[in-house]
């Protein structure tokens, strides 16, 4: 991860939190050649428009990197679900008739990628200079929270939180 404005303990947003150094995966399995092919559906684009497409869609928490999007547009030519020519020095990529095709074999998984990145662009807009500074603090109300549970049970540290959620968007 590059180094940022959010720049977190350990280099990860979720050490701030305590939860280690292993961030979440954004795509699963076989995810970035269907989003890929999806962005592709849109129209032409170079490798690099397709990297900035993927961190807008996740409000710029999903930073795709050359090492996973070039390999992959490269099995797609391979595959010919795609083709590419050079435009103006950069190679730009198409979708073909058969990425259509299979790109249409499974539409669900399509928009289960594009949710989860509207998900994470609505964390990626909560993030500023500023809310950077709270992380650490929010990771120990989190642990406090799960030591609660245990001593007063879910419902009284649900009660506190939710009072706490409200106060915070009344500010």
């Amino acid at each position: 991860m590059s180094k940022q404005w959010w720049a977190f303990p350990g280099g990860q947003p979720w050490a701030a939190f305590g939860w280690g150094q292993a961030p979440p995966r954004f795509f699963e399995s076989g995810e970035v050649r269907l989003a890929i092919l999806s962005l592709l559906s849109e129209g032409p684009k170079h490798g690099y428009q397709l990297m900035k497409e993927m961190a807008e869609r996740s409000g710029g928490l999903y930073k795709a990197s050359a090492g996973s999007v070039y390999p992959t547009l490269q099995q797609l030519e391979d595959e010919e679900l795609v083709t590419s020519d050079q435009q103006g020095g950069k190679k730009v990529y198409r979708i073909t008739a058969a990425g259509r095709r299979e790109l249409q074999k499974d539409p669900d998984a399509v928009n289960r990628i594009w949710k989860r990145a509207e998900s994470w662009e609505d964390w990626g807009q909560c993030l500023n200079p500023d809310s950077a500074l709270v992380f650490h603090t929010m990771g120990g109300v989190i642990k406090a929270s799960m030591h609660a549970v245990r001593r007063a049970g879910p419902e009284q540290v649900r009660n506190i939180l939710e009072r706490t959620r409200k106060q915070l968007e009344d500010l």
